[in-house]
């Protein structure tokens, strides 16, 4: 038997943590996947990492975690790299995107300290192999981790260049078996215009795939919201930073836009 099998069997067989409660009947999604921009890491900078921030996110996701919810999450890295971004400045698109896969792992290791700090189990998962911070991406083992109440956290994208975080959120969704997608941005939805810049945008309860696209409202990459609407993955849009936020929306709250197939 190899170090991976062993390592894979001794996983599997590790009782479960307390992390996961049973009183989970109140919970309108059980398993989801939370998507975080690299942005949000850095507060209100333009780069690097803010611990307050990252804090914050690690006691809302601990709180869903302890009322029984299985939280996967991937991690953007803009406040690292961006690799669109670079490419415009004359970098090779595909190297600048590679450089912009390990800025996400950064985020994801920040996540996993914060988050074990306040006694969640935690397991990084990459799809660049790293083995001395991360274990490789391995969708059986990731909905393992979930089972037992591990917080998994998804990292260096789809570990394919021009494919965004959006993107690998939706694909990463999906594999694991999630029932919604999260997805925290700056503002409480989906508004028909910029609400930073016009005090008169209109916010919507919830939207189809298709409005989304033809009105090309900027909610993920259309890859991302194809892959959602070809599967049926509802997208809640909600203001990240909102105090049990993270946790009012697996509840079902009215929080934010819901972006699903007709009602």
């Amino acid at each position: 038997m190899s170090d991976e099998e062993a390592a894979a069997v001794q996983e599997n067989t590790r009782p479960a943590t307390s992390a996961a409660s049973p009183c989970s009947g109140h919970l309108r999604w059980k398993r989801v996947m939370l998507k975080l921009s690299g942005e949000a890491f850095a507060g209100g900078e333009p780069l690097g990492i803010d611990p307050a921030v990252v804090g914050k996110l690690a006691d809302s996701i601990a709180e869903a975690v302890r009322e029984g919810v299985q939280v996967a999450v991937v991690v953007g890295g803009g406040n690292m790299f961006r690799g669109a971004a670079l490419s415009e400045q004359g970098m090779d698109r595909a190297r600048a995107d590679y450089m912009g896969m390990l800025g996400t792992v950064i985020n994801c290791l920040a996540l996993q300290d914060f988050l074990e700090k306040r006694g969640i189990e935690t397991r990084v998962q990459t799809a660049i192999t790293m083995q001395q911070v991360a274990e490789p991406f391995l969708p059986r083992r990731a909905i393992r981790h979930l089972e037992k109440g591990r917080v998994v956290i998804f990292g260096a994208g789809l570990g394919s260049p021009f494919f965004s975080t959006d993107t690998c959120a939706a694909q990463r969704a999906l594999e694991v078996g999630a029932q919604a997608l999260l997805k925290g941005t700056k503002v409480d939805g989906v508004y028909d215009s910029d609400p930073t810049k016009n005090a008169d945008a209109v916010r919507f309860d919830h939207l189809e795939y298709s409005e989304v696209l033809t009105r090309g409202l900027g909610v993920m990459d259309a890859t991302a919201i194809s892959l959602c609407m070809d599967n049926g993955l509802p997208i809640v849009v909600f203001d990240l930073m909102g105090e049990g936020n993270i946790l009012r929306a697996v509840r079902g709250e009215k929080i934010g836009t819901l972006v699903s197939p007709a009602r």
